[in-house]
């Protein structure tokens, strides 16, 4: 994988699980990284000691990307403490699973000011900031391919988000910027919480015969990050072991 020395990296909801993962890659792999986090500083520290471990610099700013201003400063703060950037990966994301008609207006709002309202708005200012030849890779999900119960408005806010990438590819093309998504799969973190029988059902319908870990999305999005996907443009890769 090319080198990302020199380059400036901003991973949202790096603090744990699969956005933790996708920070440390970076960092490992040469990159200068900011991350956010909602509300536990000790563990975003954590993360922020891991990669500066690889010889780069690391910032940790607490965030909420469903509030416009709390974005466009995080993004100030990046700028300010680095020089420039490079890299943004939309990793922060909230999820609500309830039959439709259980479904309230609040949990409704706070699905699509996260994921939809709030990815946008940080597509937005990647799309001011970012320098020449950047990089921008949001996080999707399988759900937006299979349709699951309980799952139509968390599927629908990352379809959004889809859809937000593919425009904002073809408008930042003639500046060589990539604008991409990585859609997971089951991924075993600790915010996966399912009835055993269910996670063997779904072990036992991958190809690949097991659940997914974090460090297999870390090392798509690296992959989108670096030089190598310089002809990657505007494209959704799956990541899940051939379940879909």
């Amino acid at each position: 994988m090319p080198s990302l020395k020199g380059k400036v990296a901003l991973v949202t909801g790096a603090s744990r699980g699969i956005g933790r993962a996708i920070a440390e890659r970076l960092g490992r792999d040469g990159a200068n990284v900011a991350i956010t986090y909602a509300g536990n500083k000790d563990k975003a520290e954590a993360v922020v000691a891991t990669i500066q471990s690889n010889g780069v610099q690391a910032i940790a700013i607490r965030s909420d990307i469903s509030n416009i201003e709390d974005t466009r400063n995080l993004f100030g703060q990046v700028l300010k403490t680095f020089g420039g950037l490079d890299i943004v990966v939309n990793n922060v994301g909230v999820s609500v699973y309830k039959p439709t008609v259980e479904m309230t207006e609040s949990d409704f709002d706070r699905v699509f000011n996260t994921n939809a309202k709030g990815t946008f708005f940080a597509l937005q200012e990647a799309a001011k900031h970012l320098g020449d030849g950047g990089r921008i890779i949001s996080l999707s999900s399988g759900a937006t391919k299979q349709s699951i119960p309980m799952g139509g408005v968390y599927a629908a806010s990352k379809a959004a988000i889809e859809q937000f990438s593919f425009a904002l590819s073809k408008e930042l093309g003639h500046r060589g910027i990539t604008v991409n998504l990585v859609a997971p799969g089951v991924t075993e973190t600790d915010g996966l919480i399912m009835p055993a029988d269910a996670l063997n059902h779904l072990i036992h319908s991958t190809p690949l015969g097991r659940l997914g870990q974090p460090t297999d999305i870390a090392d798509v999005v690296a992959f989108l990050s670096s030089d190598a996907a310089r002809w990657v443009n505007g494209q959704t890769i799956q990541v899940n072991g051939g379940i879909l």
